[in-house]
């Protein structure tokens, strides 16, 4: 697949094994959804949602409660989701997905790491219909599963595709579908991953091993900021 595909590859390993802050960003959306929406997951869909994609990261229990109950807290910060758009180098599109107690630091701090790298923040919508909103889950391959039949009980609860990879499979669905798609999968009884919501580009665009390394400065810069819960680009 060309150098370049190698060195995204290990990029992206290397900040997946290095990033320390995922279970804090994992209790940061389950306890904004459990302030908005209230505590019980049953009748929070975007509660269900927070909790599926911790457990998929292996997030314990204690820690998945305790989140919750800090949206009860009267201390608890009054967090606002919010989305940015920007060009980095190279012309990559880039959409940042933040949680904030304070958008002045956070919009201040996004900025800053775009006009380091050369880049720059965009309009609210400039490009963000250029990426398509989408439940993805990952499951583990193993002998047990029957692709044909498992890919028939997950049409109605939303399915729109499975990719076969090396050791697991990849199921997207429309994001409005990742409630009733988890739970179809939580009954077939597969071992699930990874679940999570992304934003997948329409359209992708092509860089050198050289250009990535630059893009992925910019990544790294904004994937350590404590207000950035995700960042999606259009990157092949």
């Amino acid at each position: 697949m060309g150098r370049a595909f190698e060195y995204r590859r290990a990029a992206k390993e290397k900040r997946w094994g290095t990033m320390s802050r995922v279970f804090p960003r994992l209790a940061k959306s389950i306890t904004i959804a459990a302030k908005e929406g209230g505590s019980d997951p049953a009748m929070n869909p975007k509660l269900r949602t927070a909790i599926m994609s911790a457990k998929a990261q292996n997030m314990p229990k204690a820690n998945i409660d305790a989140a919750i109950k800090r949206a009860t807290s009267k201390d608890v910060e009054n967090f606002a989701e919010i989305v940015y758009e920007g060009k980095g180098p190279h012309g990559v599109l880039v959409v940042v997905e933040c949680a904030t107690d304070n958008n002045t630091r956070t919009v201040a701090n996004v900025k800053s790491y775009f006009n380091k790298a050369g880049g720059s923040l965009a309009p609210s919508g400039s490009f963000e219909y250029m990426f398509s909103r989408k439940a993805v889950f990952q499951i583990k391959k193993t002998e047990n599963i029957n692709i044909e039949e498992l890919e028939f009980n997950l049409i109605d609860a939303g399915l729109e595709s499975i990719e076969t990879e090396e050791d697991m499979y990849v199921i997207y669905a429309d994001f409005k579908d990742f409630g009733n798609l988890a739970k179809a999968l939580e009954d077939s009884g597969v071992e699930l991953l990874k679940a999570e919501l992304q934003r997948i580009p329409n359209d992708v665009q092509e860089f050198t091993e050289e250009q990535l390394a630059d893009i992925d400065k910019l990544i790294d810069k904004l994937e350590e900021d404590d207000d950035v819960q995700a960042v999606f680009t259009n990157i092949a």
